[in-house]
């Protein structure tokens, strides 16, 4: 119900939108001096703040065409290398013929799958492209996937990560960005526990709900005060006719933006408050600013309704990960298991979304990684978006990944690993820091 009430209110609003914008555009008009009035500049801007909040957005673009290599611009194509029906992966190819053969790291980025699209994390693979080879997983919207291609659910998601993986080889090196984190660590230990050939070089955790016990926020708490069938019958909806999914049930991308927006409701009637003002003013820049950033907020997809249910119940209501009994398909998820990855935790000092030490957790779990594999860094002064995109993402965060992957692609590839895997986590602190006989050194 709340699906097809959402489509009538947006169907309702398209003569007004159209009206809005023909009329905007007679005001706009070079020899229109009413326009060019205060009552004119005031009235067009409202008009446009009021088409901006009506309009259906889009899947926006990556529009990564060119990136620069040593000062060199070097062009970037985007294309699907490996497709899959609720996922396409896809890689930023750098042209070799300006860069020549180059040996930088592959990076597996794991975009969400929690309501927006993976351009979300456009700024994040620009940042990474100089110096990587760079995949992303582009997951597709349920309303566009006929109900005939079958479900897809939280099982499936860590299946589809090791087929990446799987797919792209040895020395892959997998950042997984906000809910990505538990599937894919859960996926990083089902592979270790199976003893595969190809396992993740390293794995970097970005803002992700791995213990979400760990200082609540308000959507942990949220996630917690209802039963699992509160969510079922409340938040999810069948996608209505003409849409591809019809009849598929889903979390609608609309709950999820409203949920977000409600939760900083004065910050965004600030902004397009102050979106009003500098249309007013006149003042470009900082109206681009707003929509570049807008365009992307707004864009939001469905989720199958089964991930949707299986990731709340599995990472907010039981903490089946931190707990030890979470499974897939049967076989139990064990991050002891875990000994040839390195791994990394970044936080926001103030992520309202995803608390501090929620993502640290994973580093406790995984016990057999190597001492000297286990990182963590918070970085001061972000919240959750700030984690992954921004001006602090770009001269902070992403350096000290950038570190991380080429100390470990290092390693890995002269095998100077400085211990033996395998042992026990004990076992590496004894052997780093063997028993002393002080009574023999002070004799």
């Amino acid at each position: 119900m709340n699906y097809h009430m959402h489509e009538l209110a947006h169907s309702l609003m398209t003569p007004l939108r159209w009206g809005a914008k023909g009329l905007k555009f007679q005001l706009d008009l070079p020899f229109n001096c009413f326009g060019k009035s205060p009552v004119g500049r005031n009235l067009s801007a409202g008009l446009e703040v009021f088409e901006n909040l009506t309009r259906r957005y889009g899947k926006p673009e990556f529009g990564l065409h060119e990136t620069k290599i040593h000062g060199m611009p070097v062009p970037v194509t985007e294309e699907i290398v490996l497709n899959k029906t609720f996922c396409n992966l896809l890689h930023f190819s750098r042209d070799e013929a300006v860069t020549g053969q180059r040996y930088d790291p592959k990076v597996l980025m794991v975009a969400p799958m929690s309501g927006h699209y993976a351009t979300l994390l456009r700024g994040t693979v620009e940042a990474m492209l100089p110096e990587h080879e760079v995949y992303i997983t582009d997951w597709a919207d349920a309303r566009d996937i006929p109900v005939i291609s079958g479900r897809f659910d939280l099982d499936d998601f860590i299946d589809y990560i090791i087929d990446f993986i799987q797919f792209l080889g040895p020395n892959t090196h997998v950042i997984a960005v906000c809910q990505p984190a538990v599937p894919v660590l859960a996926a990083t230990a089902l592979m270790a526990s199976r003893d595969m050939p190809i396992q993740p070089a390293s794995l970097t955790l970005m803002g992700g709900p791995i213990d979400t016990r760990r200082n609540p926020t308000v959507v942990n708490e949220l996630a917690e005060s209802r039963p699992i069938e509160w969510f079922e019958h409340t938040v999810t909806s069948q996608v209505p006719f003409p849409n591809a999914g019809a009849m598929r049930r889903v979390y609608p991308g609309f709950m999820q933006l409203t949920g977000f927006m409600t939760m900083n409701l004065e910050r965004h009637m600030t902004a397009h408050r102050k979106l009003f003002e500098h249309l007013v003013e006149g003042d470009a820049d900082s109206v681009k600013q707003h929509q570049d950033f807008y365009e992307e907020y707004m864009s939001v997809m469905d989720l199958p309704a089964e991930f949707y249910l299986q990731t709340v119940k599995t990472a907010f209501q039981d903490h089946s990960l931190p707990d030890g009994w979470m499974t897939h398909r049967g076989e139990l998820v064990d991050c002891g298991a875990i000994r040839k990855t390195a791994i990394m935790t970044v936080e926001g000092e103030k992520d309202d979304i995803c608390g501090l030490g929620q993502t640290e957790a994973a580093l406790d779990l995984c016990v057999n990684v190597p001492i000297d594999e286990k990182y963590h860094y918070v970085q001061p002064g972000v919240g959750h978006y700030g984690v992954f995109n921004g001006r602090r993402w770009k001269t902070e965060i992403q350096p000290r990944i950038r570190e991380f992957i080429r100390t470990i692609q290092f390693k890995r590839r002269t095998g100077d690993t400085g211990m033996t895997y395998g042992l026990p986590y004990r076992s590496l602190q004894e052997k780093r820091e063997p028993e002393v006989d002080w009574e023999a050194v002070e004799g």
